[in-house]
């Protein structure tokens, strides 16, 4: 490959010009650094300037070759003395003596060195100082850090950073971000010794302001309320348990009977210590629920009907419970039925792993009927024994952190969220941040609804004030700082930002093979509305199940809230079903929605939710058409009418229908199919003829019909499909 002397002196690590006068002294003739070498030609190169081959330089006269005249030395030039400058004691004009230009003496010649100028020399000493002041010296540097701060940090000048990149084929300039990895390779190569330190985030920020507001003294520590969760399977009795723990009807108005969110309660037991207990759904769609109700408390109240046993929730609440690490006491409900049988349940529960104490097992396990209202005390009694061995301490005096349980938007009140204080106090006018929602508390109401002016450990609270609906499960604390507290909010908010939109970008390329690859993907489009985000979670789990290979059901847009105008107008764009679960459509939607032809679609119950979408799924998948033998006939003699073979048949079995498709086989194999042109009983048309009986018959379009052919007729009919079928 042709390359130029330059680069190739680059490559051997060589000055040109030095390469150039050995090349030259070899016979090789270049004319300057710029001349372009042949393959052949830069192999030589290459192993002249590597001391492998000697050139021979050729003899005068030899295949015309003409040799450079010899290197004659120039005479030296006679030195004029200097001149003294005007008011020299000389009285000469030239320079002074330090001024002059020494020669040095050469063979037959002379040579004039050349002096530093005074930058050069300024240059050089700088660089020593810089190496006498750092050399030894541990620099320490937060990065990210640019290139020129870098320099000065270190006392390398950034031409000679951005020179030492460049020979590694890294290009940068002054206002270039260095990391960690790349200070480190730069303060080798200039033998410093750098001490990275990543930058203090916001993050880091807040945990430095909420360990200096307060700290817990453990004079402070008092014991707290227990926080109990409800877990088990639907329809086993965990809120009508509650309802009868705290004397009140909240079944009743549960949409179906069934436990739609999480609800947070507080208990006072006749000895005056309470309870917080959290019911949680029991629907196989509000895993996430479970699991959060598991992860937020301190003892969890399994419940298993007994006439029911042990069911698919039941295990995934054993397990939620077991990754949480909290201790499980066992209610087995409706012990008030004829059909109960605890004992049945008390062995199911054992196999998978909570062996009762009286059977030797560590796992409390008591008969109750929340109808009844018996073995309620004993319940209570076992609980506050547990919390007891536990030893719950807070510190009241702290400012407050917690959970949230659940987080809707309400209309009139804006943001409403139902916080669970796990230690502190939590006052009406308090700045509360979690996740990436912040606002000071404007009112709180407890469990009954009733208006408090604080809340203390293991209190649910209700809360307004919060800018956005916070996550479900997401801890929340009480900052001070009203400006860190804005500014956390604000960068938890741009990376939250910044990852969907990183998600949505690195996924787009397969969204766009898929759908070229599965053009023939139908799709029920919905717009989402729900009242708390802990259903939106447990809907779009659910739904993004819905489907297969065919028939997709997409989530256009979920959120908190009512129907509004907006979603209306986004379902009539993209052809979409708008579903509200807890919420209605205000008037403005209504009318926009009979305007537009949208359907809008209320669910109270989320099975009822999940089998229409299904249903609408399972509409869009194109029907299966399957083939029905109806019959077979034999053909036994043929007769000739106007040129045509009219076959004399038996049917041997099932029924011949004239309407019917027949398909003709000999010997085993196919040999025709279509349909007929006619079937006749004697001389009369027949529409169909039973098995045992003979006919007539002619295949429309076939005429090379035999004796012992076998004539099959089938029909085709439309079978619905369902999701189940895959």
């Amino acid at each position: 490959m042709a390359i130029r002397l330059y680069h190739l002196a680059s490559e051997l690590d060589m000055r040109s010009s030095e390469l150039l006068s050995l090349l030259g002294k070899r016979g090789m003739r270049v004319n300057s650094v710029m001349t372009i070498l042949d393959k052949e030609q830069s192999e030589r190169a290459r192993q002249v300037a590597a001391g492998k081959v000697e050139l021979a330089r050729p003899k005068p006269g030899e295949a015309g070759i003409q040799l450079p005249p010899p290197v004659v030395p120039a005479p030296a030039r006679p030195i004029r003395p200097a001149t003294p400058q005007r008011g020299s004691s000389s009285g000469g004009r030239g320079r002074t003596g330090p001024q002059q230009r020494q020669p040095l003496r050469g063979k037959g010649f002379k040579i004039y060195g050349q002096k530093q100028t005074r930058d050069q020399r300024n240059r050089a000493g700088d660089r020593q100082k810089a190496e006498d002041l750092f050399s030894g010296r541990t620099i320490t540097v937060t990065v990210p850090v640019s290139m020129k701060d870098f320099s000065q940090e270190i006392g390398v000048a950034t031409n000679r950073l951005l020179f030492h990149l460049m020979k590694q084929g890294i290009m940068a300039n002054p206002n270039t971000s260095l990391d960690e990895e790349m200070v480190a390779v730069l303060a080798e190569a200039f033998n410093r010794t750098v001490e990275a330190i990543p930058e203090k985030t916001v993050e880091d920020e807040l945990d430095e302001l909420l360990e200096t507001q307060e700290t817990t003294d453990d004079a402070n520590l008092h014991a707290r309320p227990p926080v109990v969760a409800v877990l088990g399977h639907v329809d086993h009795g965990k809120t009508s348990l509650l309802d009868s723990i705290r004397s009140a009807r909240v079944a009743a108005g549960e949409a179906g009977g069934i436990t739609q969110h999480i609800g947070a309660y507080q208990v006072t037991l006749g000895n005056g210590k309470n309870l917080t207990f959290l019911d949680t759904p029991g629907h196989e769609a509000f895993t996430a629920m479970r699991a959060r109700g598991a992860q937020l408390t301190d003892i969890v109240i399994l419940v298993v009907a007994a006439d029911d046993g042990v069911m698919p929730q039941t295990e995934e609440a054993i397990n939620h419970a077991k990754a949480a690490g909290v201790p499980m006491v066992v209610a087995i409900n409706k012990c008030d039925k004829a059909d109960a049988q605890p004992d049945r349940a008390r062995q199911s529960l054992s196999g998978i792993g909570l062996a009762p104490e009286e059977w030797g097992g560590e796992t409390a396990m008591i008969n109750v009927s929340a109808l009844q209202n018996t073995g309620i005390d004993e319940l209570l009694e076992r609980v506050a024994l547990e919390a007891e061995l536990l030893d719950l301490k807070a510190d009241a005096s702290k400012t407050a952190e917690g959970y949230v349980v659940e987080a809707r938007k309400q209309t009139g009140r804006g943001v409403v969220a139902t916080l669970l204080v796990k230690d502190g106090t939590l006052h009406r006018g308090d700045l509360v941040l979690s996740g990436s929602c912040q606002g000071k508390v404007k009112s709180l109401t407890d469990h009954r609804g009733k208006p408090v002016k604080m809340a203390g450990p293991a209190m649910p609270v209700e809360l307004t004030g919060l800018d956005e609906v916070p996550e479900a499960g997401a801890r929340f604390q009480v900052v001070r700082d009203k400006a860190i507290a804005k500014k956390v909010a604000s960068e938890r908010s741009h990376r939250k930002r910044e990852k969907a939109i990183a998600a949505k970008a690195s996924s787009s390329f397969e969204r766009l093979m898929d759908r070229i690859g599965s053009t023939g993907v139908r799709e029920v489009r919905i717009v989402l509305k729900a009242d708390v985000k802990g259903s939106i979670e447990a809907l779009r789990g659910k739904i993004e199940k819905i489907g297969n290979e065919e028939v997709k059901v997409k989530i256009l847009h979920a959120a908190v809230g009512g129907i509004t105008e907006s979603d209306v107008l986004l379902a009539q764009a993209s052809e979409a079903l708008v579903v509200g679960f807890h919420v209605v459509a205000d008037s403005k939607a209504r009318v926009s929605a009979d305007q537009q032809g949208v359907d809008i679609r209320n669910y109270q119950i989320i099975y009822e939710l999940l089998d229409d979408l299904k249903m609408a799924a399972e509409g869009m998948l194109p029907s299966d058409t399957e083939e029905i033998v109806i019959g077979h006939v034999e053909i036994r003699t043929l007769f000739k009418h106007r040129r045509r073979n009219i076959a004399g048949c038996m049917v041997t079995d099932g029924i011949a229908r004239r309407d019917a498709k027949v398909r003709l086989t000999r010997d085993g194999r196919v040999i025709y199919s279509g349909e007929l042109d006619s079937l006749k009983r004697f001389k009369d048309d027949a529409k169909e003829v039973k098995e045992g009986f003979e006919c007539g018959l002619v295949i429309a379009g076939y005429d090379d019909v035999k004796e012992g052919d076998i004539v099959e007729f089938y029909t085709l009919e439309e079978r619905k499909r369902t999701l189940d079928d895959d």
